[in-house]
């Protein structure tokens, strides 16, 4: 599948103009959309870690159509949220999880969402092909094993065209205090699930090798996470 090539220019931060009640309502449609309680109360807590201003931080890059990657996506959530305001950009989403990428699709079909799909995928293992105007994978990169992080990102390369982005929000190894905070919460939420942080440095090294064009910005929280979020634009 072709994409035309969409040149973004990187740009500091800047506000949305939707209001923050729509914003809200969309992310309580969302949540109740789930049956299970267990899935809800993951879903209030995903939300609660990336809150209002680092969801708008993360979807100011989004283009407002064409193709968009969500890696990992998980229950969908992120997904369905950025489908929600950006009626005219088609997201895809995939997990590895045949349980979750169900429910996600249940949950846009309950939600009468038609610009979000899903399929079952492991991030590190696929093949690519297709081409998408950006890509974005939010806190994924710790949780896969470091000798595949550089092939995935090779891989997202190629399937972008020169222009395109990459966004990733992970966190980072400073404070010590707050990645050992986010160290407890990981395990807490997912016990089996390998972790491996990447310092700033290493991982925006690594995008930079690639052929991305990169600015970073931490993302500062009231709570102790190291949130940071790597905007990666494919060079010629």
């Amino acid at each position: 599948m072709r994409v035309r090539a969409r040149h973004h220019e990187v740009r500091p931060p800047r506000s949305h103009t939707d209001g923050s009640n729509r914003r809200s309502e969309i992310q309580l449609r969302l949540i109740r959309s789930y049956e299970s309680t267990v899935t809800r109360a993951y879903c209030w807590a995903r939300f609660h870690i990336l809150h209002q201003r680092f969801l708008d931080e993360i979807g100011q890059y989004l283009p407002h159509e064409g193709r968009c990657l969500d890696l990992g996506c998980g229950f969908g959530l992120f997904s369905l949220y950025y489908a929600s305001i950006l009626p005219r950009l088609h997201l895809h989403g995939i997990d590895k999880n045949a349980r979750r990428i169900a429910t996600a699709r249940l949950s846009a079909a309950r939600l009468g969402i038609s610009n979000v799909t899903y399929s079952v995928e492991n991030v590190v293992d696929g093949r690519g092909g297709d081409l998408y105007d950006a890509a974005y994978m939010l806190d994924i990169i710790h949780h896969i094993p470091p000798s595949t992080v550089r092939p995935l990102v090779e891989r997202l390369h190629s399937m972008l065209p020169v222009g395109g982005l990459l966004l990733v929000k992970d966190v980072d190894v400073r404070p010590t205090y707050k990645r050992l905070f986010t160290l407890c919460l990981d395990k807490l939420l997912d016990p089996g699930s390998p972790v491996r942080y990447w310092s700033a440095d290493e991982f925006q090294g690594l995008l930079q090798q690639t052929g991305f064009r990169v600015h970073r910005h931490s993302m500062v929280d009231a709570l102790p996470y190291p949130h940071i979020l790597y905007v990666g634009q494919k060079l010629p």
